[in-house]
């Protein structure tokens, strides 16, 4: 029997860095983000151009809110009974997901025919992402109007989730809230989707939205709403005299590196979403330039 000391702690030696490096291996494929993009950054691209800029920037999805300019995608030629099968079979191909799309509707509206055409949009929303394999849609809160009790618009903000989480049943769609417009304070968001409980109904995290009017941190944002958060928005920002000034990613105020790490640290599976916001901001760099940047500066954060 050989019993050669050194041998032997040389081999175990050997054998751990081994096993090391393959944990750090798998782990970094464990962290490895997924990366989509809304083409609310790039205003005039075709779909085939979109396409085109999500394959060679490695992005794994798109986020679509309109297809140039054209914000109802239930109108956009892609997706017309014609063209839909085309469609999917471009995405497919490019090994890309078509993970949410963006439609406009609002619930906060009290007038009965505002609240029925905002809801019918939605709905709308949800039959075509049935038909594109997509599994979210978003949709705005989106007010908390003066002339109305803010626990009143609350209940009809619950009412309209549950309501489109019920004509989405059954499929595998679901709507998300975004944090959007008045609707940004945590324990409001927290009270809405408490009561608004249902298997086809979740939230999107916008952390600039939020962030930009409470100052409330990602940790406790995250640490409220973590059960809900489905998807995320991401952009960055400066504030200069109360207004934002987008930037790239990492060069503004935001607490980008915060939310990353509550978000990863937490198990977050979703898509980090680059919200690029050129079609309300044509001052902004070109997409062709935030576009590709988006998933390089993200990395550092993880």
């Amino acid at each position: 029997m050989n019993s050669n000391p050194r041998r032997t702690f040389l081999k175990n030696t050997l054998a751990i860095a081994g096993l090391s490096m393959l944990e750090t291996s798998f782990d970094f494929k464990k962290v490895k983000p997924l990366l989509s993009f809304s083409t609310l950054g790039c205003p005039n691209w075709s779909f085939d151009t979109i396409l085109k800029y999500a394959v060679e920037n490695a992005y794994d999805g798109i986020e679509i809110r309109g297809i140039q300019k054209q914000l109802d995608l239930t109108k956009c030629s892609e997706f017309s009974s014609q063209n839909i099968q085309e469609t999917k079979r471009k995405v497919v191909d490019s090994k890309l997901k078509i993970v949410d799309l963006g439609s406009s509707a609002e619930l906060h509206h009290a007038d009965l025919s505002k609240r029925k055409a905002q809801l019918d949009e939605a709905k709308r929303f949800v039959d075509l992402a049935a038909k594109l394999d997509c599994p979210f849609i978003r949709v705005f809160p989106n007010d908390l109007p003066k002339d109305q009790k803010d626990d009143e618009t609350i209940d009809l903000i619950i009412k309209g989730l549950l309501e489109l989480g019920d004509y989405a049943k059954g499929s595998s769609v679901s709507v998300l809230l975004e944090s959007h417009g008045k609707v940004i304070q945590a324990d409001t968001l927290l009270k809405i989707m408490k009561a608004s409980e249902h298997p086809n109904v979740g939230m999107v995290w916008d952390i600039f939205n939020m962030w930009s009017v409470t100052k409330e941190s990602p940790t406790f944002v995250y640490q409220k709403l973590h059960q809900y958060i489905r998807h995320t928005h991401i952009k960055d920002a400066n504030l200069v005299n109360g207004k934002e000034e987008y930037v790239l990613l990492g060069r503004g105020e935001t607490p980008i590196a915060e939310a990353i790490k509550v978000l990863s640290k937490g198990g977050y599976k979703g898509y980090y979403s680059f919200e690029w916001e050129k079609l309300w901001h044509p001052e902004i760099q070109e997409p062709e330039i935030a576009i590709p940047d988006f998933p390089h500066a993200i990395k550092k954060y993880f």
